[in-house]
């Protein structure tokens, strides 16, 4: 099961990251992605959100919003097949 456990201020940098992929050419759904992002930084891979919103260049930071996307179980909120997002804290 997949918990979501972020905080108000982590939500609201979660949309920033969101708009900020979407301004990039991201052309999956917003809510899913969100819903992406939260689930695996609550759930065993927590992320250096303001620094990936912030601090990335525009290639490593489409590089972990396409890895999400790709390698996250939905069923668990965990990343597959070895993929760690540049901005992972652990």
């Amino acid at each position: 099961m997949v918990n979501f456990t972020a905080t108000r201020e982590e939500a609201v940098t979660i949309s920033e990251i969101v708009l900020r992929a979407k301004q990039l050419g991201f052309m999956g759904d917003p809510l899913d992605l969100a819903m992406d992002i939260e689930a695996v930084h609550s759930n065993g891979c927590p992320l250096d959100l303001a620094r990936w919103k912030d601090d990335f260049p525009d290639f490593d930071f489409m590089h972990d919003i396409n890895g999400i996307s790709v390698h996250i179980d939905r069923e668990t909120g965990e990343l597959t097949d070895c993929f760690l997002p540049r901005c992972a804290k652990c």
